[in-house]
Parts: C-alpha cells; structure tokens; sequence
C-alpha cells in the first residue's frame, strides 16, 4: 500500500488520474481543488479537463465525505488534505507559504508524517517541484501512465538477416514467410547474411502472415515525387495501401513528412477520385484558442499558420503541372473542392467522411487531443499523423508524453495502422546537417 498525493498539473492532464492508483490512498490537496477552479472557465483542452476534474470529485461526494476519505471501485481511498496551521509549519523557512505549490509540498510532507510506515510518493509534473520534494526529503515521480520513452518508441521498420536463397525466393514467387514477431504492417529488408548488398524489402502482412514486397513508384512517381530513400519509399507504401487506415510519420525537419503525405494525398483525391477531399490540418497553438486576434476573414486568420502547407503543395504543383504544360495553384483545388486547409480548433464534434486527413506538427497535441481526431474519421475516412517529437511547442507536453508518440504504442499491433520513423532528411544538405548538429 502507498500513498500518492497529486499536483494539480496531473489532473489538468489527466482528469481520469483520480482512478488509476489502483489499491493505494489518494490524497488531493485542497489548494489543488482551488487552483483547479481557476481553470474550469478555459475554453481550451485545459479547462474541458478542469471540469471534468470538479464533476469526477462531486460525484464521489455524492457517496461519503471527501475528508474522510471515499473508497474506491479499485480499492483504493481519496480524500481531500486541508492546509491548516499545523501543516503550515511544516514548510521550510527558505520557502514561501503564499505559493501553490508549497502548500502542496507541505500536506505530502505532513501525509508522510502521519502515515507511519506507508510510502508517501507526490506525483507532479513539475520539475521545480519535484526538486524540492527531493531536498525536504520527500519521494516524488512524474506521472507516467501515457508516456512512451522516445528511444525505445516502436519504428515500424526492422533488418532480418536471412539466407540467400530466402531474397531469392521472395523475388521469384512474390512473398516469403517468417517466424519472426512482426507487428502488422511493419516493413523489413531482408538481408543477406553473407552479401549485405543482396536484400529485399518486404511489409509484414499479419492476416496472411506472410511478408509481400513494398510496392513500386512508377517514372512518374506520386505527383512528380520519388522516394529518395527505404523510409520514404516505406511511408509511399503505407500511405497508397487503402486497407491501412492510420498511418504515422516520426521524423526530424526535412526528412519528407509532411510532402510526402500531401503527395499521396492528390494523387488519391484528385486523380484516383479514392477521397471526396484531401483535409489537411495543423494546430494553431494552443489547440483551441480562438483566432480573433487576428486580423481579416478565416482564410487570412488561416495564413501564418497554414503557410507551410501551402507551400508544400505549390512545391507538388509546380512539379505536377509542369509535365502536364499548364499551371493552377492550391486556391484552385480548394475552389474546385478537392483541397481544404483549416485548423484543428474546431474539428470537436465533427464527422469526417471519405476524407483523406493529414494532420501536420501533431507532436503539439496531446493524447486526449489526438483521440479527439482520430475519433472523428467516418466511412472511408484515412488518417495520417506526422510530426517530430523533438520539435514541441506545447509546454504541456514533451517527447515521452505527446499525443503522437502515444498512439503509435497504442496502434502498432493493429492491423489498420502502419508507421514509419524516417531518419534521413532530404530537404537540402545545409537542412540535414543543421537537424543533426543544433
């Protein structure tokens, strides 16, 4: 048994904390429920998660008192910890009383006292504050239930070491079995032991079980674009394969994300008619905020924001229409209904048909967010996702804990889902070398 005492940063990211402490007593500070109040009026993912806070705890009111203690479905306790004079005593002179978070500091303090031999933990997701958690003698741990290590992030591309005759075979009858665990969808070069040169590669195929060759580019490529490299030519795969649904990109700056998705994307709407319209997104940060601030109509509010799409899709039209002698921008296919631009503010509550969705710089979202979206897509409706988890504006998220790399975890057994961390930039060599040494 152990007893956790909870910031008020965990339950603003994630209200459903309250219930995963399992068997251990959960104490929540009464300076949390204050400061939980102050964001509950947010029209933005903080304040849905502060109401949704204050309805979890009047609910369990509903069933005893909170500062008694309320007993769980899982078998735990939560009860809310007042700060009176006796706690207050308990914070260092070096520290402040008027402070949040030394209020906090001091009910872990005084909850470690009281409990005997129980381990008292603070959860927070500050760092300051778990500091000085640590020098007042006080064990505290970040919140860890959706976070995913990004060195040990799933790639969704393996090396096989095999026989010769095994790349033979794969050629000559266009399939190889495996024994190995492959996840669905992951891709793989089967590589000759003895020649490393000799190799092949394959997409693990889960219902068949059976590895099938990476599809082909034609000299035409997908809107003038070739894949420059495996990763590439992997993410073309996974994002032509109308059987795969979900499809994630990881990479850094340059190595082709966000032009490849839009590529197959125009090429799936605008000549293979597979979508009703090629819906890209971003978030204008922080998802949610209105943009009145900014002068002009919807599309000029749009434009800072949408500008990097916009030019990835000039650069494909340049390209495109020039083989086909004559030019049209983006304004066009979006009057002719084959291209929309918008952000991700008000996707809540949508339904999403027969779209091909991409959504650009989703390593800012968190996992609510990303479920948000993802929960959106109807009928016919492919998704993909692609961002750099290195690259993160949101202050309230980081590379363990973003919304992208948690649902690549949470997808990569999934037979509809396919992903690809991309390694090499091919932007420019001043772009690959500044990625690798800034």
């Amino acid at each position: 048994m152990k007893t956790f005492v909870l910031d008020t940063n965990v339950l603003l990211h994630d209200p459903f904390a309250l219930f995963r402490f399992q068997e251990n007593t959960i104490i929540i500070p009464i300076t949390v429920i204050e400061e939980v109040d102050r964001f509950k009026k947010d029209m933005n993912e903080t304040g849905r998660n502060a109401r949704q806070v204050s309805r979890y705890l009047d609910d369990l009111r509903q069933k005893g008192s909170l500062s008694s203690g309320i007993g769980l479905e899982s078998g735990g306790t939560i009860r809310v910890a007042l700060f009176d004079e006796e706690i207050r005593r308990l914070i260092p002179p070096e520290l402040s009383e008027q402070r949040a978070d030394n209020r906090i500091l001091a009910i872990a303090l005084d909850a470690r006292k009281k409990s005997g031999k129980v381990p008292v933990i603070l959860v927070t997701k500050d760092t300051n504050l778990r500091i000085k958690a640590d020098a007042v003698g006080l064990k505290a741990e970040d919140y860890e239930s959706d976070k995913v290590s990004i060195e040990e992030l799933y790639t969704g591309f393996t090396v096989l070491d095999v026989t010769p005759e095994t790349v033979d075979r794969f050629y000559g009858q266009g399939w190889a079995e495996t024994e190995e665990g492959l996840m669905p969808n992951q891709y793989v070069v089967l590589r000759d032991a003895g020649n490393p040169s000799h190799t092949g590669l394959a997409k693990f195929v889960a219902a068949q079980k059976r590895l099938v060759p990476v599809a082909r580019i034609g000299k035409e490529g997908v809107w003038s674009i070739h894949p420059r490299n495996r990763e590439q030519t992997c993410a073309l795969d996974a994002l032509l394969d109308d059987s795969i649904k979900l499809v994630t990109l990881v990479g850094k700056a340059g190595t082709g994300k966000t032009l490849l998705a839009i590529a197959a994307g125009l090429h799936k709407t605008a000549e293979e008619s597979m979508f009703n319209r090629l819906l890209v997104s971003r978030p204008v940060f922080p998802m949610g905020k209105d943009l009145g601030f900014l002068p002009g109509d919807i599309e000029e509010k749009l434009a800072p924001w949408m500008q990097p799409i916009f030019d990835n899709v000039e650069l494909l039209l340049s390209g495109h229409e020039a083989e086909k002698r004559h030019s049209r921008g983006y304004r066009e296919l979006m009057a002719m209904g084959i291209l929309e631009i918008e952000p991700l503010t008000y996707i809540r509550g949508r339904s999403i048909p027969n779209q091909f969705l991409i959504v650009d710089e989703a390593q800012n979202l968190t996992p609510h967010e990303i479920k948000t979206i993802v929960t959106r897509a109807g009928d016919g409706t492919k998704v993909i996702l692609t961002g750099d988890p290195y690259q993160i504006d949101n202050p309230y998220v980081d590379s363990s804990s973003n919304g992208l790399t948690y649902l690549v975890e949470r997808f990569k057994g999934q037979d509809i889902a396919a992903h690809i961390t991309m390694m090499k930039g091919e932007r420019s060599a001043l772009a690959e070398l500044a990625a690798n040494l800034l």
